[in-house]
């Protein structure tokens, strides 16, 4: 990050009411500091040393993780699921309450639909790195069959994440004229980068409104779309005659398990940026307690959905059940399904059900178990089923899956990856919608930037 003096950054009149941006949403702009170089740097070093276990990986074939002919997937489809899970967040927390007229939800839509993009940009390339080889990804798109649920799920995966990449966009263009305009000591290439995202954006009304129905329009339109992600999902499993997938409710259990684990998502990133930028005046108690029981209400919810999926087959006891639920319940898979059950449900409903444990702290430590266990669920959907294969095997043969050293860098470099985007996204770009905030704020609460202060730090 470099320094120039703010008397050579040109930058256009702007009207007192443009120049009015609230100090502190402005502050997030500011440089990183040493905490946020040494995150940065640490990240991106996670990063460099996933990058490097995909290289091994590509040089020495699929025999480097620990998948092989009857554990076909792993760890990739794992991350996968669980990702675009999370990426349910902002589809749930900006498009549904924008269409409700919730007007609690300005502060936080932004910071939901960033963990949308992202996420989703992550998990596109969780199939590649699972084939072994990118360039068979043609292979799909050049011999996929319409009847497969794996072609359409591609591009359900493609068309979510150009829609999220538009609903994010949209809201984001007056707070980009905003800056634009704003007498804050931005570099050079900072002010060109506002000025060509503002698409020439001055405010009047005749704006505001065709803004406002664009914005309905793509909330009414991402809804289906991040449904049918989910759904076609759970269907390449669900479409098998594999016990523990081939279920009627699996379409809507994923959908609930999206919603449920993408706001933890969102409660955690509130809880970071809330305290690392300050931004208690826009993220406030309310806000998590809101949030906090709707999760209550999800973790309800997706429990019930748990609860259908093993204890039905376990009173019906067929044939092909048998083998899985013994591993699951008393097998290897115990203390993963076990942990998950107590990550997953137990602590977070306890946590968000009693009300001397419902404040900040108690529903950002619930939201992190939910992730935790969310991710066990995922674990607990892939991987068992596979360990009881239709193929015949010796008698007493066990087979298990275990993650190589190769298979977990790629995964932390892949959540890695998740943190850079996302720093880089908060200090390039308002993390809380500036026009949106400011229609709710008292003028009292905003601190003009004045045009004549003196040279200081240009922000990068």
């Amino acid at each position: 990050m470099t320094r120039r003096s703010a008397a050579s950054i040109p930058h256009s009149a702007a009207s007192a009411d443009t120049a009015e941006i609230p100090a502190d949403l402005l502050a997030t702009l500011g440089p990183l500091g040493r905490a946020g170089w040494c995150l940065l740097v640490g990240l991106v070093a996670i990063v460099c040393w996933g990058a490097g276990a995909y290289i091994y990986q590509l040089r020495h074939g699929l025999a480097a993780t620990g998948m092989n002919d009857y554990f076909s997937w792993g760890l990739y489809i794992i991350n996968y699921i669980f990702l675009i899970g999370v990426g349910m967040a902002g589809t749930l927390i900006s498009a549904m309450l924008r269409l409700t007229g919730a007007s609690w939800r300005r502060s936080i839509t932004r910071l939901a639909e960033a963990i949308t993009l992202f996420a989703l940009l992550l998990a596109g390339p969780m199939i590649m790195i699972d084939m072994g080889r990118p360039d068979r990804f043609l292979n799909l798109l050049i011999h996929g069959r319409l009847q497969s649920p794996i072609l359409w799920d591609v591009f359900s995966l493609n068309t979510y994440l150009a829609g999220s990449l538009l609903y994010l966009y949209l809201p984001m263009i007056p707070d980009m004229a905003l800056l634009r305009d704003c007498s804050a000591p931005f570099a050079p290439w900072r002010r060109r980068l506002y000025r060509v995202l503002a698409l020439g954006w001055h405010g009047d009304a005749r704006q505001h409104r065709r803004l406002e129905k664009a914005m309905a329009i793509m909330a009414i339109i991402i809804l289906p779309v991040a449904v049918s992600l989910h759904t076609i999902t759970a269907w390449i499993f669900g479409l098998t005659l594999r016990p523990g997938w081939h279920s009627t409710i699996i379409g809507p259990d994923y959908v609930i398990g999206a919603l449920y684990s993408g706001i933890a998502a969102v409660i955690t990133v509130m809880a970071i940026f809330r305290r690392s930028f300050h931004l208690e005046k826009y993220l406030t108690a309310d806000h998590f307690r809101k949030l906090g029981l709707l999760l209550l209400t999800l973790c309800a919810v997706y429990f019930y959905f748990t609860l259908n999926e093993y204890v039905g087959p376990s009173f019906v006891t067929e044939t092909a059940e048998i083998p899985l639920l013994a591993h699951i319940f008393h097998g290897p898979y115990t203390v993963v399904f076990w942990s998950m059950a107590t990550v997953g449900f137990l602590l977070p409903g306890l946590l968000l059900a009693l009300p001397w444990t419902r404040n900040i702290p108690g529903i950002v430590t619930a939201s992190v178990l939910v992730n935790i266990g969310m991710w066990l669920m995922r674990f607990i959907i892939v991987v068992p089923t596979l360990s009881a294969p239709y193929l015949p095997f010796p008698p007493g043969t066990h087979y298990h899956y275990v993650p190589t050293l190769v298979e977990w860098s790629i995964t932390a470099g892949a959540f890695a990856a998740f943190g850079v985007l996302y720093l880089v996204f908060a200090k390039l770009f308002p993390i809380v919608s500036i026009w949106e905030t400011m229609e709710t704020e008292p003028k009292e609460a905003t601190v003009p930037v004045a045009a004549n202060q003196p040279a200081e730090e240009v922000l990068v």
